[in-house]
């Protein structure tokens, strides 16, 4: 057992959010909670005890100080901790930051290094206390699944690589406090894997077909991360190398006839799902979705309920632009037109909508504004709505 000073310390100086008074109040608590708890008695004299930077946050500033105030300290059971929920883009889903791309990878990777060139390089041991997405606290498809479980391999790998020790946050999303069972068993078996070995992903999850146009092979390349393709199966029956699909290097080919075959019986929005081997690590599930171009009808409603009436054909949506007539961009966080997913809006798939969210009216004039929708299969299809007071009115752009 150990103790933790404080979560996520924020401080304020008579309204004032000076960063150095609040540091110095932070080197107080802290070290009033060090000495306090060492002066104790019993195992509190040598417990491990764990000291978080300002707001646990990662920053470069923020972890020297707490660097100083552990050395200032001289004491061997001292452990640092950080939080860490990624590039904020990805992490909530704006700025069409949709995929696990470089920038978000590139983020892990620095802001491990600096963790570890700050304390572990110099032997203080870290705990990154918390864990996950943002966005995981509106709804945990605003990441789309296949882009989540590449967010959460590299980022178990590389804590591992630099020594971090982690601790996932959930607030009831993926684990079930009665039964003790996991909502999403694919992002449990990533992140219990990445404690011993890497496992391979492919560049997407998802390989929509558009229902009654020619089926051609389809390319998806691999990230091996040094293992092997050992099988691809469907149904329980694995594909044959050569006939029903090629591998060249990282380039996975997958044969016409074969899908052609696979998805012969299904309907929109009906799946076949791929399950791609390796010889170490998790399998990868690929799944192909038979899909047609989205539908969207005309509607009326309010700021504090609107919705826009859609016919999604097997398709899924991946985000949304917001803009004026004259190319602003319209609603909260304007320094981009993409719109945060969740916050501003966010599809139903069983109700057949998209919901456009009190969050997003908050911030939109009265005005047209032009939506764009983009899906997973690549379409990006416009809607326009006029904001008038709280009268909300929408329209299907043909």
């Amino acid at each position: 057992m150990m103790f933790e000073s404080i979560n996520e310390p924020r401080f304020t100086d008579g309204g004032s959010t000076d960063e150095t008074k609040m540091e110095e109040m932070l080197l107080e608590l802290n070290t009033s909670f060090h000495s306090i708890v060492r002066k104790s008695g019993g195992n509190n004299a040598v417990r491990p005890l764990v000291l978080p930077s300002l707001e646990t946050t990662p920053s470069e500033p923020r972890m020297n100080a707490l660097y100083q105030t552990i050395t200032q300290l001289q004491d061997p059971n001292l452990i640092a901790t950080v939080h860490y929920y990624g590039f904020l883009p990805f992490s909530v889903n704006i700025a069409g930051y949709t995929t696990f791309e470089k920038d978000t990878k590139n983020d892990i990777t620095q802001t491990f290094d600096n963790i570890y060139n700050t304390f572990v390089a110099k032997g203080i041991p870290v705990i990154i206390g918390e864990f996950g997405l943002l966005g995981f606290d509106k709804d945990t498809g605003v990441i789309e699944q296949g882009e989540k479980l590449k967010f959460f391999e590299y980022l178990t790998y590389y804590a591992k690589e630099k020594k971090l020790n982690t601790m996932l946050w959930d607030n009831g999303q993926h684990i079930n406090r009665t039964t003790l069972k996991w909502s999403d068993s694919e992002l449990y078996n990533i992140l219990m894997s990445g404690l011993k070995e890497r496992s391979s992903t492919l560049e997407r999850d998802l390989i929509f077909l558009n229902k009654g146009s020619i089926i051609k092979d389809t390319k998806v390349n691999l990230n091996l991360n040094g293992n092997k393709l050992t099988d691809i199966s469907a149904n329980g029956k694995s594909l044959i190398k050569g006939t029903d699909y090629t591998l060249v290097g990282e380039e996975l080919t997958l044969k016409a006839n074969t899908i052609t075959m696979l998805t012969a019986s299904k309907k929109l929005g009906e799946e076949v799902v791929l399950t791609v081997k390796f010889n170490k690590g998790v399998s990868w599930k690929l799944k192909i979705i038979m899909s047609n171009t989205v539908k969207f009808t005309n509607a009326q409603g309010t700021t504090e309920s609107f919705a826009i009436p859609t016919t999604f054909n097997g398709n899924q949506l991946a985000t949304m632009e917001a803009v004026y007539p004259d190319g602003g961009n319209a609603g909260p966080q304007d320094w981009t037109s993409f719109k945060e997913f969740g916050y501003t809006f966010i599809p139903s798939y069983i109700t057949k909508e998209i919901k456009l969210l009190p969050n997003f009216f908050k911030d939109v004039k009265d005005s047209k504004v032009t939506l764009k929708f983009h899906f997973w299969n690549g379409d990006v299809i416009s809607y326009q709505i006029t904001k008038n007071g709280t009268s909300i009115v929408g329209e299907a752009i043909q």
